[in-house]
């Protein structure tokens, strides 16, 4: 039955050649990977509108420069993500690069920082989706949190069932919204030309305002800056293009690069004009559509559309943290079921344990997109900076043609990055002091990943030079635990004596009356196998059990034999009939495999009704 539910929810399992076909074309990987950048715009301008407002209403034609020199930013990060597109074709982007140029350490800052990133993108994107459907309707507002949660299982399900099928899904939602700020942009322009929207409603721009600084303005460009997540994910996921991927990641990204800075740049340009500030029942982009259009249809449906790629946004996190999670299991820094495809070969582990981790953080946050943005954005720029101070590196060491220039776009970047980083530290760290936690102890559990792993291959690995049929074969004593006289007993016995005739059958009683039925039926049944019975005092199978094991392996270590336990146990034809039974075979065993130093087998016996 949960066979069945399983494939009902994912779908039917693909065969590993089929990878091909999982593959994405650019425009499905534009929609896929570039719907967290894209989604920004819904509230990257609302983030410089509100720390400017702080000084009043005047003060938001400041936003006009904070703009460029956001353009500016992404225009560096747009070049040197190319740059390291072509430079590192197995993905893996700011890790990748950091590890590679900077060291193992940095690379597992940038790693660790990236994961923690897509998770907050997940919970970050899906939180300000549901605010977009509360503003839309607000009688939903108290069950945002609910609201959000259910979001996030359904995305989980549906990347579950495979990378093209979701990139199909999900390429409507992204270019509707794309149409629609398309739509609200010219229009909006078009009533500033016509002088429809009156240039009384916002201050000209150089006018004087009163308790502006260069603090303040830092704070709203580095607040506004949060509009450039998302945009490292594709150089994550270079292998899930279709070839030649590295050309066709490229390009995607330049294309999300124009979209993302033409929509930018046309949404802060109409919030200045039409005068709009920040507002808690209503986003920015709500009050401006309202504005250009009324409450329309037009209007819903552009909240629809930004609902929609807001909490389609956290799919870029579900197509790049299980990608990143693949290269750090694949350097031993993650667990390996990370490294595994699931039925419908996507990295089903990474993706689930996105989906849980998200879903704790949206109920901690309580879904509060502004508590969540500053943590978000240094999990964003601290990769950045690492990858860009990398590419530097990169450069000044190979200097291959035309490296001059792409220094400087990389020292650009880095600058701008660190800044920013430093800023959000300085005027929001009783918001991001949780990073100063979080990546430490992340890169510190990356590490005692790794030791095990070291470990585990210097127990495992062994010296070939000394051939396996030239070691000598030691006598093996069955040690078969029972319980009566019993069909399973009976089969175990048979097994255990064609391989040797060392059988020791144990009984365990409660009582010395049941001892002496179980030895006196034993006499009868004459098995040739010696039983050794143990009086349990306080009613244990298992410290009993163990002792004897000890004691027999004492002595065969000193005669050089091996200890196998040989466990009969059936199994029930219903799973609810294994509800009746006390399972006490399945407890030994794994008591003995957690414990012991010996071979276990498992004699099966399948009932039929």
């Amino acid at each position: 039955m949960v066979s069945k539910i399983k494939r009902w929810i994912i779908g039917k399992p693909l065969k590993t050649h089929e990878i091909q076909d999982q593959k994405l074309n650019k425009l499905k990987a534009l929609a896929l990977l570039s719907s967290d950048a894209l989604s920004s715009v819904a509230y990257g301008p609302e983030q410089i509108v509100t720390v400017l407002a702080v000084v009043g209403m005047a003060a938001l034609w400041y936003s006009l420069p904070i703009a460029v020199g956001v353009l500016v930013l992404l225009l560096a990060l747009i070049l040197s993500y190319r740059q390291i597109i072509y430079a590192y074709p197995q993905g893996g982007g700011a890790y990748v690069v950091a590890k590679e140029n900077l060291g193992m350490n940095f690379g597992l800052i940038a790693g660790g920082s990236l994961l923690i990133d897509y998770v907050l993108t997940v919970a970050v994107s899906v939180s300000a989706g549901t605010d977009a459907m509360t503003s839309a309707f607000p009688a939903l507002h108290p069950h945002s949190v609910l609201i959000a949660v259910v979001i996030v299982i359904i995305i989980t399900i549906l990347n579950l069932r495979g990378l093209s099928e979701s990139a199909t899904i999900l390429a409507y939602p992204v270019y509707l919204f794309v149409l629609a700020l398309v739509v609200l942009t010219i229009a909006g322009f078009y009533k500033v030309l016509t002088g429809h929207a009156p240039a009384s409603s916002h201050a000209p721009v150089g006018s004087p305002v009163a308790g502006i600084g260069l603090f303040l303005i830092l704070k709203a460009f580095s607040s506004g800056c949060s509009a450039l997540t998302g945009v490292e994910a594709i150089s994550n996921a270079i292998p899930s293009f279709k070839a030649p991927s590295e050309k066709n990641a490229a390009l995607t990204l330049s294309m999300m690069g124009v979209i993302l800075g033409a929509l930018f740049s046309g949404i802060v340009f109409l919030t200045y004009w039409y005068g709009i500030g920040p507002s808690v029942h209503q986003t920015v982009l709500s009050q401006l559509s309202t504005e250009v259009f009324g409450r329309n249809g037009v209007y819903y449906f552009i909240q629809a559309t930004t609902a929609l790629i807001l909490v389609l946004a956290a799919n870029t996190g579900f197509s790049a943290f299980p990608l990143l999670a693949v290269n750090l299991a694949q350097d031993k820094f993650m667990p390996r079921p990370f490294k595994s495809r699931g039925d419908r070969l996507g990295y089903s582990n990474g993706i689930m344990t996105l989906g849980v981790a998200s879903i704790l953080l949206i109920i901690i946050f309580e879904g509060n997109v502004s508590n969540l943005i500053p943590l978000y954005a240094v999990g964003v720029f601290l990769p950045f900076s690492l990858s860009q101070t990398g590419m530097i590196l990169k450069w000044i060491r190979t200097k291959p043609k035309g490296w001059g220039m792409k220094l400087a776009a990389n020292l650009i970047g880095a600058l701008i990055c660190y800044l920013i980083l430093i800023i959000f530290f300085i005027t929001k760290f009783t918001h991001v002091w949780m990073a100063l936690i979080f990546i430490p102890l992340v890169v510190f559990v990356f590490h005692k990943i790794h030791q095990h792993y070291l470990d585990v291959g210097d127990q495992l690995r062994i010296d070939i030079s000394e051939k396996l049929k030239d070691v000598k074969l030691s006598e093996n004593v069955i040690i078969v635990p029972v319980s009566g006289i019993t069909t399973v007993v009976k089969q175990s016995l048979l097994y255990a004596k064609s391989i040797t005739d060392h059988v020791i059958a144990v009984y365990i009683g409660f009582s010395p009356e049941a001892i002496e039925k179980m030895e006196k039926q034993w006499e009868e049944w004459d098995t040739g196998v010696r039983l050794v019975t143990i009086h349990s005092l306080y009613r244990s199978i298992l410290t009993p059990l163990s002792r004897f094991i000890d004691a027999v392996k004492y002595k065969t270590d000193e005669a050089g034999a091996r200890i196998t336990v040989v466990m009969p146990q059936f199994y029930t034809k219903k799973w609810w009939h294994a509800l009746l039974h006390n399972q006490s075979g399945t407890l030994i065993r794994a008591y003995l495999v957690r414990t012991k130093d010996i071979a276990i087998t498992t004699i099966p016996y399948h009932f039929k009704k």
